[in-house]
């Protein structure tokens, strides 16, 4: 590696994280700032710095996933235009290398961080999004919430309940309600607390309800079969591992979408949510959803662009003034979100179908970037 690519990458990386570490800072502060109150009462008197920090440690991560794009953009953007400052760049493309040259380990940092980006979109904030879901006022892990009753499309079933703990997985009250045509076997499975249990081994994934209430003779009743498949299963045909006032219920719908699936929607991976909407579990899977799938597969294409329409406004020009630069930064991550969210609501609300709607600015300024880039060529 050249002394020139060792010198930039280091500029490029030093502007990111410095932009990084101040915007998070001020984050940070402002939030906190404004649920200080939310954090005491959490931490009911003791560890309030030790629950702040577990907190604002997994906004940071889902705050780096919101900005990398913009930041990558702008520590770009500013490093082209600081050795355009020191009269570097006239140097290097006086000793006849091309400017796109020039520029490369900038564009090779930038799509890296646009990889580390994706990773942490589709591994890291799946893995605790539970944690970065919640509010300041939601973080005692003990606190009941709503439960928002679903229906699980495949088998109908509506999962009603009091309260749900997150922590534990744990439905209180909860009370199923069996769709009509199998009421003849029970019209409501009725118990004192519900458990949430993933698939394994032969066992599907599903709720096991614990101390049933109703129907009283539930278990000497044989399992409910729903097309050949088992839909609630009982102690008489499971003893090994049902208890006499227990059952089981098989359900696909996730657990984390019984708060309202603020969890699951906005911070699963995409290979989950394509999951979730083949087998239909969602409940009123709207088209912002299939559109929230499309964007995730585009976007980081969509990065990609955004850096290619804003670098070479600075790499191409002879101004070197950096608050020239930023102005240039902001107009066009403006422009661009402008087109993309408005692209997004077209899709949500159907006047798009959801693939064009995620595509479409993609299509829209690949051509533009193209044309902006090509004085990068020249020599």
């Amino acid at each position: 590696m050249l002394i020139i690519d060792r010198y930039l990458l280091r500029q490029f990386f030093q502007t990111f994280f410095i932009c990084f570490l101040s915007l998070t800072g001020l984050f940070v502060v402002f939030d906190a700032c404004t649920n200080i109150e939310a954090f005491m009462n959490c931490a009911r008197g003791g560890h309030v710095a030790q629950l702040m920090l577990a907190y604002y440690g997994f906004q940071s991560i889902l705050f780096f996933d919101r900005t990398s794009s913009i930041l990558t953009l702008m520590a770009a953007m500013f490093t082209v235009t600081w050795i355009q400052r020191h009269n570097e760049l006239t140097a290097l493309m006086a000793a006849g290398i091309p400017r796109i040259r020039v520029v490369a380990p900038v564009i090779l940092a930038a799509i890296g961080i646009n990889i580390l980006a994706t990773v942490n979109r589709e591994v890291v904030i799946p893995r605790f999004r539970n944690e970065m879901s919640r509010r300041p006022s939601e973080l005692d892990r003990n606190a009941a919430e709503e439960l928002c009753p679903q229906v699980d499309n495949r088998t109908d079933v509506l999962i009603r309940g009091k309260y749900v703990f997150l922590n534990q997985q744990r439905i209180e009250k909860p009370d199923f309600l069996l769709p009509k045509g199998l009421q003849d076997y029970a019209k409501r499975i009725v118990a004192r607390d519900a458990y949430y249990k993933p698939p394994a081994g032969k066992r599907p994934g599903g709720y096991l309800l614990d101390a049933v209430q109703e129907p009283k003779n539930l278990a000497k009743q044989p399992s409910l079969l729903l097309e050949g498949q088992p839909l609630v299963i009982t102690p008489h045909d499971a003893p090994d591992w049902l208890e006499a006032n227990q059952c089981f219920i098989v359900s696909d719908v996730p657990f984390e979408q019984l708060n309202g699936g603020r969890a699951f929607r906005g911070f699963a991976s995409t290979a989950q949510l394509i999951y979730s909407l083949r087998h239909n579990t969602f409940f009123n899977f709207d088209a912002s959803i299939r559109v929230a799938i499309h964007s995730r597969i585009v976007q980081p294409l969509l990065d990609v662009t955004l850096l290619f329409l804003g670098l070479p406004l600075v790499a191409s020009r002879s101004s070197r003034n950096v608050f020239m630069a930023i102005g240039l930064c902001i107009g066009v991550v403006t422009l661009f979100l402008l087109v993309v969210i408005g692209f997004q609501q077209l899709g949500s609300i159907e006047l798009l179908s959801p693939a064009l709607a995620a595509w479409l600015p993609l299509l829209v300024f690949v051509p533009a970037a193209v044309a902006i880039a090509e004085p990068m060529w020249e020599r």
